[in-house]
């Protein structure tokens, strides 16, 4: 069995309210266990004997759908890929406070990742810096996610992908939770 950590985008804030504890049961209902979540934004680590994360989201989103009536989107890493997220930081030396990682749901095309050549971005501010590795992009933002430009939606617009930002301390504790798992 594989250990997936899940991320929902866009839940628990505006309209489209989950409790954790259904969550949990959508999951278990389509047969992953054991199934953890962690704090109210949409993680969800489990294991599954299905290979196909894409399906795997798929399959969850359709459930969720089915449940609540409202599209949502998710991306899903194994817990090797997140060790490997964790361990390729390029920003070690770095406040961890201010690391963010943003997940896209595939490697984005080469003309895609031209379009945010860090130069060709207004209204970025100079302490900010990212850094684009495969599927993740890293953040570090001293101003705070709250306040910049480089967000899932400029994100999702510039690269064609769907993409859902977990801060640092979040990244590492679901980390740790799927190892205990």
């Amino acid at each position: 069995m594989t250990t997936y950590i899940s991320m929902v985008r866009g839940i628990n804030v505006g309209s489209k309210r989950i409790k954790m504890a259904d969550l949990r049961d959508i999951y278990t209902f389509l047969g992953f266990k054991p199934v953890k979540t962690y704090i109210q934004s949409g993680n969800v680590i489990f294991k599954s004997n299905i290979d196909d994360p894409d399906e795997l989201g798929q399959r969850i989103a359709q459930k969720i759908f089915e449940t609540y009536n409202y599209h949502v989107e998710i991306v899903i890493r194994t817990m090797e890929e997140l060790k490997t997220v964790v361990q390729s930081c390029p920003f070690g030396n770095k406040e961890v406070e201010y690391l963010h990682v943003t997940f896209l749901s595939a490697i984005p095309g080469g003309d895609r990742v031209r379009s945010i050549d860090m130069e060709n971005i207004n209204g970025i501010k100079s302490t900010e810096e990212f850094k684009l590795l495969s599927k993740e992009i890293y953040l570090y933002l001293p101003e705070g996610y709250g306040r910049t430009k480089l967000n899932n939606n400029f994100f999702e617009k510039k690269l064609g992908l769907n993409a859902t930002t977990r801060n640092w301390k979040t990244v590492n504790k679901l980390l740790e939770i799927a190892e205990s798992l």
